[in-house]
């Protein structure tokens, strides 16, 4: 493709993602390629067409990219557009409100996503088998509640709450959490067999209501969830797009974002930094006409979830590239942070 071309065609999809609208060779010549002339950038747009990287919905119509013509937008023509530090500002705002409590940054994750870039954010955030448990630390509350706080190797930090009959001092919880420490420290929640259980029980018997309470959440996965998570935000945006103002060409990927299991193997299966699919790249008949843009992240060279955006195939590529990588550092890093820190 030569340059001529290659400009058209950039000017063509980036007029069309702004405005939804087919786009004709006198917008070309007005807006973006001056020098030309519209009779000069019909010629070439028609051979644009020819190759397979624009279409015309219409006989009377603009052009508009194909499938063929956003690919070729995404992996060559397209500029970086940095995010303004205003954005930023609030990604980061709203991470250091959770930091460590990685199932509600990860809500907090999908909420500003699909603010920013206008489309749907899915979070898939880590179940327990990507992690151990770190510290187990039981504080009171009042007289008879006693909130138990467990921090895992993944940087999360969840907590519950426990209700005694009999109430506890502070030097008392600090003594079962020890034990608790000790016995449990390091290992998996998978790890956590029914003889290892009646040998905590049994050193803590002059805590036994604590005790029973305290394992039966770990025991149960009452702590983390033992499979991943999905997080969506946004799914509204989607009937707020030209392309899906008839509901009944939005239906359908109205109900695949609701399906967590759905959205789970769509998510699972590209984890290796930025990924782009578009249109029909995507597996799932529903999604043939929407772009996906997802990002792995993790720490120690570990994944651990996926952050991404569904929306048309006419979406701003750019801007959506951009926060998903931002966004997918910025819980790489908190989740490095934590595990240094504790």
């Amino acid at each position: 493709m030569n340059t001529r071309k290659k400009e058209i065609l950039q000017a063509v999809t980036e007029d069309y993602v702004s405005t939804a609208e087919p786009v004709g060779s006198r917008t070309i010549s007005r807006k973006y390629l001056t020098e030309l002339s519209p009779a000069t950038i019909r010629n070439e747009m028609a051979d644009l067409e020819y190759e397979g990287y624009l279409e015309q919905p219409h006989t009377s119509a603009g052009r508009v990219p194909s499938e063929k013509g956003y690919r070729f937008y995404v992996d060559t023509l397209m500029r970086d557009k940095p995010l303004t530090q205003e954005e930023m500002g609030k990604v980061l705002q709203e991470y250091s409100k959770r930091r460590g409590e990685i199932q509600a940054l990860s809500r907090a994750a999908a909420k500003i996503l699909a603010e920013l870039a206008n489309c749907a954010a899915v979070v898939i955030s880590p179940g327990v088998q990507c992690g151990s448990i770190k510290h187990i630390q039981m504080a009171a509350i009042s007289n008879d509640d006693i909130m138990m706080i467990v921090i895992t190797s993944t940087g999360a930090l969840e907590h519950r709450l426990i209700r005694l009959r009999n109430s506890l001092s502070q030097n008392d919880l600090d003594v079962v959490s020890a034990i608790l420490n000790r016995h449990l420290r390091g290992l998996s929640f998978a790890d956590l067999t029914r003889q290892l259980i009646r040998a905590v029980k049994a050193e803590l018997s002059a805590y036994s209501e604590l005790a029973s309470q305290a394992l039966e959440i770990l025991t149960s996965s009452g702590i983390c969830p033992s499979e991943e998570s999905v997080h969506t935000d946004g799914i509204a945006n989607f009937l707020e797009q030209p392309e899906f103002k008839q509901i009944e060409r939005a239906r359908p990927v109205l109900r695949l974002l609701e399906s967590q299991s759905h959205l789970l193997n769509l998510m699972s299966g590209y984890r290796t930094g930025i990924t782009v699919r578009i249109g029909s790249e995507n597996t799932l008949e529903e999604l043939r006409d929407c772009s996906i843009i997802s990002a792995s992240y993790g720490h120690a060279g570990k994944v651990m979830g996926t952050i991404g955006v569904v929306g048309p195939t006419r979406m701003d590529y750019s801007k959506a590239i951009s926060l998903v990588r931002f966004m997918a550092e910025g819980i790489s890093e908190l989740l490095e942070r934590a595990s240094f820190e504790r």
